[in-house]
């Protein structure tokens, strides 16, 4: 085997970037699971448009952590889901469903008073 100078530069640079690669995707990992805070709502609404739920919730009687970071484990002892027959708002809804202690993941959210309104919600 012949080492040059120039061999073992590519060759470290392609450990490298495997190492940074690999460590980017297991500390997003971390950060979406388990670095989560987590929050607790008595009840909450949520849209289903088209078949797919809103990125966007409302919820009331909320516990909320005391610092905030991106991204927010919530648990819902009631979700209500109605859902419109339209794209539009204030579209006819065809049926709501309610589901009971339920948990949604949220990248952040605004409050009002007694109201909190998160975004960027996924199903957990």
């Amino acid at each position: 085997m012949n080492f040059t100078p120039k061999g073992l530069l590519g060759a470290l640079a392609a450990v490298s970037i495997g190492t940074a690669t690999l460590l980017g995707a297991g500390a997003g990992t971390a950060a979406a699971d388990g670095g989560a805070h987590r929050a607790h709502c008595d009840r909450a609404e949520r849209p289903v448009w088209s078949g797919d739920p809103s990125r966007n919730m409302t919820s009331h009687g909320c516990t909320l952590p005391s610092s905030k970071r991106p991204w927010y484990r919530v648990a819902i002892d009631t979700l209500a889901q109605p859902h419109h027959t339209t794209d539009y708002a204030n579209g006819p809804v065809d049926h709501t469903e309610k589901l009971h202690d339920e948990t949604v993941r949220c990248m952040g959210y605004t409050k009002d008073r007694d109201t909190v309104n998160w975004f960027g919600c996924i199903p957990d």
